[in-house]
């Protein structure tokens, strides 16, 4: 049974480049979606051609049943008013809650016959231009409806605090806001499923990946740079204690697997300093998938010590438990809720800074640096307690048996609720809880304009020379009788079409021929051509000023 209305989104899900969690994630999203089909049809407003090409192709590969019964409609953005007049949508999703869902939220309310859904996830929260972000969300035409899906509690509660200091900076306090709800990302169903290696298994692989055959190997998969995710040098340090207080330095090995630029020296420079404390650190720079599981299933133990306000959920988390490894995690964002202490993995204590009343150094530079540079200030001020990843090191470095109960632990517990299809049918319920919340009446809101969204013609209105009003008088210019003769045709330059309708430009010229106000034209055109708006007949009469089908009078 498919559920009633239509699917739409404004972002294509499938991105190229860096491997970045978000980007895993919004495939993740998207493929699983698709293989659940819970809909009649899915709609791709795309930013331009090439991409809608692109994307259409991807898609008939992921989902060719949907694909043959032509259930993908792949469409241009300028389509998206008219589409929503006449189509029933039953949501739209966004691969992120920053970009597009107010602005579709204010078309929706303009256009569509009724509220629905407009949701998008949490990803990274720490941009400094975030706050005008999730200002957007905060205006008089918001409603239930809108939803902010966090990914983590920690996220959830950024979410919440961002909404609480933009209100109070602004004085925002009976401005409405979007819903928040709270769902993780998942895994594919695969992941939790295929057989674990045996003993011989892990050999073989540690063979295959020129790994120790007999040392216990902790592998930190991710992002490997101090400014990103997670510093690693007091990981290397808390080894260094171990192997003070007696662990054997030949009984381990650390992997730091993960993305790095082709001239970053920094995995580099980390070598160099296990190699001080005779820790032996190997590299293994962007693994695809297939190199990736094997490192997996060549390993003992996963360590995760997360820093850094830019990760929000823990994508990699999942898959080391997946894959059957005990993890040491940094009790930070959503590392929390995906490492159960004690049963999956152990969480260590995190320290950071204390919120202050005033803004601090750090955020009165952060708008003015790179993304590095301001994530390195904020991620070197939050401490992972030292002593406890050492002691959780020592747990599980010297318990074999005890990484494998907590292995096998993990991987039942993301067998049961951080699967895509699990996470897909959460995403379900949540769309028809919403559309069943009460909210304002549509039609309260068809005028309600969104403060952010910029009046040209009013900022504008300085240039031209003088504005349309509605007493100025217009006529048929020379090619406006050449196309009321048939000698002429309106030329739309491509992009136009789904903005100016050559009907409504002849009735233009037609309705001008003797000489008529703009008022009196746009009256007509609003009664001969049903759903025109004012605002579409005001451009069809400049486009027609423009192009000389209709000439301004000028007063004698």
């Amino acid at each position: 049974m498919k559920k009633p209305g239509v699917f739409g989104t404004l972002d294509p899900f499938l991105e190229t480049g860096p491997v970045l969690g978000r980007k895993v994630a919004n495939t993740g999203f998207l493929r699983f979606l698709l293989a659940a089909d819970p809909f009649e049809s899915y709609h791709f407003f795309l930013a331009d051609k090439p991409q809608r090409d692109s994307v259409a192709k991807i898609l008939a590969g992921l989902a060719p049943d949907i694909a043959a019964r032509g259930g993908f409609a792949l469409m241009d953005r300028r389509e998206l008013p008219e589409r929503l007049k006449t189509t029933p949508y039953a949501c739209f999703h966004q691969s992120d809650c920053i970009n597009f869902p107010t602005h579709i939220a204010r078309l929706r309310n303009a256009h569509a016959p009724r509220l629905f859904p407009i949701t998008g996830p949490t990803h990274s929260l720490s941009y400094p231009d975030f706050p005008a972000a999730f200002l957007r969300h905060l205006w008089a035409g918001a409603t239930p409806q809108d939803c902010i899906i966090a990914t983590s509690r920690a996220g959830q509660a950024a979410v919440e605090a961002f909404f609480t200091h933009l209100r109070q900076a602004y004085a925002l306090a009976d401005t409405p806001g979007p819903s928040l709800r709270r769902i993780p990302l998942g895994l594919d169903p695969k992941t939790a499923s295929a057989p674990l290696p045996t003993h011989e298994d892990r050999l073989a692989l540690r063979r295959k990946l020129g790994l120790p055959e007999e040392r216990t190997l902790i592998l930190v998969l991710g992002r490997i740079s101090h400014s990103s995710k997670m510093d690693v040098v007091p990981l290397i340090r808390a080894l260094a204690r171990l192997f003070d207080e007696g662990l054997p330095r030949d009984s381990v090995t650390l992997l730091l697997a993960g993305w790095a630029e082709e001239d970053d020296t920094f995995p580099q420079d980390l070598a160099g300093i296990g190699a001080k404390v005779r820790l032996d650190v190997r590299l293994e720079i962007k693994p695809d998938e297939g190199r990736k599981a094997e490192i997996l299933g060549a390993c003992d133990l996963f360590v995760s010590i997360a820093d850094n306000p830019q990760e929000t959920f823990g994508l990699t988390l999942l898959e080391a438990q997946a894959a059957g490894l005990p993890v040491i995690a940094s009790d930070y964002d959503g590392y929390r809720d995906l490492v159960a202490h004690g049963a999956t993995g152990l969480l260590v204590p995190t320290l950071g800074p204390e919120p202050a009343q005033e803004e601090d150094f750090v955020d009165q530079l952060a708008p003015l640096l790179f993304d590095n540079q301001y994530h390195l200030l904020l991620a070197q001020r939050t401490a992972v307690d030292a002593p406890a990843l050492a002691e959780a090191l020592r747990t599980l470095l010297t318990d074999p048996g005890l990484r494998t109960r907590m292995g096998a632990a993990g991987r039942e517990r993301i067998a049961g609720g951080f699967l895509w299809p699990q996470v897909v049918a959460r995403h379900l319920e949540l769309w028809d809880e919403l559309a069943a919340l009460p909210g304002p009446d549509i039609a309260t809101l068809r005028h309600v304009p969104h403060p952010l969204h910029l009046p040209y013609a009013t900022v504008f209105a300085s240039y031209p020379t003088r504005t349309l009003e509605p007493g100025s008088r217009l006529t048929a210019g020379r090619s406006g009788q050449a196309l009321l003769a048939g000698k002429e045709h309106p030329m739309l330059y491509a992009g136009l079409d789904s903005v100016l309708d050559p009907d409504i430009i002849r009735k233009t010229v037609f309705l001008a021929r003797n000489g008529e106000t703009a008022a009196h034209i746009t009256l007509r055109l609003l009664e001969l051509c049903p759903g025109l708006s004012q605002d579409r007949a005001a451009y069809h009469i400049l486009w027609a000023v423009k192009h000389d089908l209709l000439q301004t009078v000028r007063e004698a």
